[in-house]
């Protein structure tokens, strides 16, 4: 047809381009990039479940409980680790469009996660639970959204829910977003009621993704998985231009250069294509290797006709604890390096450097988000990789100015300098939000001023609940701070913070001696003030956890060359005397003599082993 149109080669080829053209651009008219962002324990999971389900994505034998949820670790705990994309396919008004979801973590130690989604994301549904209301991740996550330009859909969940509070929460999402009642939807995840409307709205009101499908490549990488047959697996979302197998590529931030062997979408398996077009999302196979080769918030581009700028990423994850990580067999320690850089690859929020100990030898300085961060962290290293290690104690990153005006960044006890070089120390400051009923005002303001926490300001949300702004140091939330507030408030209060600068603390290094020699894996950066209760504390739980030996074990904590607890364990000791039965006294001190040199001997070529479990027992003191 265009041959016999009698039109000049130009005008054809002209011509032909805009038919290309507008194949693309419908493409991309009828596609939804969106994430589900809500507090932990919403029903964001649930709610994907009947998406897919509704969307005829999963068969009737496939479905599951939380299918997004494929990690064993997160149906154990009930909660998302990962951020999970998936595919839909979708028929609104006679027209098949495509849906693109990407299911999001709820708990704060995983913002990160939520933070890449939402940068592959033209709209995002805000899921509050009518039974709660709004919580503080819900808060956080939201503004997240808004600060990218996000289509925001606010959504009702567990309305079947006997105790759903529709009518008050409705008031606070209208208060939050300033949007109007009719636009929240209501929904219940676990019955599928309303989630069809929500499917509509999400192609209603999201917005079709904006990219130039003729200009160079331009592709985001926003995750990335290892395969042990395949290599490394990028998932990717195409800003401008599209990509082919056998496209040659380039990473511009490694400058490394491949041949797509196999490029397609994510299902629930990966579905090759031909072609993954302008706006769309997808995965891209190339042999990739080495783990440092691929990073997180890189763009990819064609090697022929490379693109001007990259995409401007999101930001460098932040570490807030941070610990060592040294393997249980010693010859293990590459091993584990091996293990770190594969783990990295799908959680590009770990970071570790190499370094020593002289109580574990060769290990790993490794930063966190958060507690439960470091322990999924633990458990996923051993699940998945076979690798047992030992943890030292967390803490968090300091900042030390010297006599000679340097500034040092300390993220371990032992990199702290000698105490007459030290002249100030800054410790991490967060301005925590504390939303609870107003029940519970009296207790959780104990708790944040036990934590050395200033109260910034307090305001109602309604006529019984409590939103509680404080600024405290960041170490003293690392340990138990999240599991007293629940504790007190009987489950109700949440919490969410961030990071907002450093101030001057009055801190002094601890440290506990075994038998005189300090364990360095124990050490820990105190606040002056706790450091006699931490100290007796810890010498307290060290000889519970510490097995006897042949000869007694001092547990001392120390600050500087004050000797602050003391705690003995002590020997096993045989009794040399049964068989002495009368005679002589002077023939049992004898014995006893032996025995005492003996021990003495013992005790000087004796080493103390101590157990893992005295690592982690810090963190539980109370």
């Amino acid at each position: 047809m265009i041959m016999y149109c009698g039109l000049n080669k130009n005008t054809k080829k002209f011509f032909l381009i805009c038919y290309l053209c507008t194949d693309y651009t419908l493409k991309m008219k009828k596609t939804r990039n969106f994430c589900i962002i809500a507090h932990i324990d919403h029903g964001k999971s649930t709610l994907a479940d009947r998406m897919l389900e509704i969307t005829n994505t999963l068969t009737a034998r496939d479905m599951e409980n939380q299918v997004l949820d494929s990690m064993d670790l997160e149906k154990e705990k009930g909660i998302t680790i990962k951020s999970h994309a998936i595919q839909m396919d979708y028929i609104y008004k006679g027209e098949e469009y495509t849906l693109n979801l990407i299911d999001t973590p709820g708990h704060v130690d995983f913002s990160y996660e939520v933070s890449r989604a939402i940068a592959s994301c033209e709209g995002a549904l805000l899921v509050v639970d009518a039974t709660q209301g709004i919580q503080a991740q819900t808060i956080s996550n939201l503004y997240l959204a808004i600060e990218h330009d996000l289509e925001i859909i606010p959504v009702l969940n567990k309305i079947d829910v006997d105790s759903a509070m529709v009518d008050v929460v409705t008031d606070q999402v209208v208060d939050l977003l300033g949007c109007k009642p009719e636009e929240i939807l209501l929904a219940s995840g676990k019955t599928g009621q309303g989630v069809r409307e929500v499917l509509d709205a999400i192609v209603e009101r999201v917005p079709a993704p904006v990219g130039d499908p003729d200009a160079p490549l331009q592709a985001l990488i926003f995750d990335s998985v290892f395969n042990s047959f395949r290599g490394i697996i990028a998932y990717f979302k195409v800003v401008n231009g599209s990509i082919r197998p056998g496209d040659k590529v380039k990473f511009v931030s490694t400058g490394k250069e491949y041949v797509a062997d196999e490029i397609g979408v994510l299902k629930m398996k990966m579905h090759p294509r031909k072609e993954i077009p302008c706006g769309s999302v997808g995965y891209i196979i190339s042999g990739i290797k080495s783990a440092v080769e691929v990073k997180v918030g890189d763009t990819i581009t064609h090697v022929n006709n490379p693109c001007k700028d990259a995409i401007a990423g999101f930001e460098e994850v932040k570490p807030m604890v941070f610990a060592g990580m040294y393997p249980v067999e010693t010859d293990q320690y590459e091993e584990l390096r091996a293990s770190l850089e594969k783990f990295q690859l799908n959680d590009a929020s770990l970071v570790f450097e190499p370094e020593s100990s002289l109580a574990l030898g060769f290990g790993f300085r490794c930063g966190f988000l958060g507690l439960l961060h470091l322990e999924i962290v633990q458990e996923r290293l051993f699940r998945e990789f076979n690798m047992d290690v030992i943890t030292t104690v967390p803490n968090v990153s300091y900042k030390v100015y010297t006599t000679q005006g340097e500034c040092l960044d300390v993220h371990n006890p032992s990199g702290l300098p000698p105490a007459t070089l030290i002249d100030r120390i800054e410790e991490p400051y967060i301005r925590a939000q504390v939303i609870s009923r107003a029940d519970y005002y009296g207790p959780i303001m104990k708790l944040c001023l036990d934590k050395r926490g200033v109260l910034v300001n307090q305001h109602y949300l309604t006529a019984d609940r409590l939103e509680l702004t404080y600024e405290m140091p960041l170490s003293e939330i690392v340990f138990d701070f999240y599991d007293k507030l629940k504790s007190i408030s009987k489950g109700y209060a949440s919490f969410d913070y961030h990071v907002v600068g450093f101030k001057e603390a009055k801190l002094v290094k601890l440290d506990i001696l075994l038998n005189g020699d300090p364990a360095d894996a124990l050490s820990t950066l105190i606040h002056a003030d706790h450091a006699y209760d931490f100290g007796r504390k810890m010498c307290e739980k060290l000889k519970e956890l510490i097995p006897r030996q042949q000869f007694d074990i001092a547990i001392q904590a120390a600050v500087g060359a004050k000797i602050i607890a003391r705690e003995t364990v002590k020997a096993v000791r045989k009794d040399v005397t049964a068989k002495c039965y009368g005679g002589d006294i002077t023939r049992k001190r004898k014995l006893l003599e032996k025995q005492k040199q003996g021990k003495k001997r013992m005790r000087q070529i004796g080493t103390v082993e101590v157990p893992q479990s005295a690592f982690m027992a810090v963190l539980k003191l109370d």
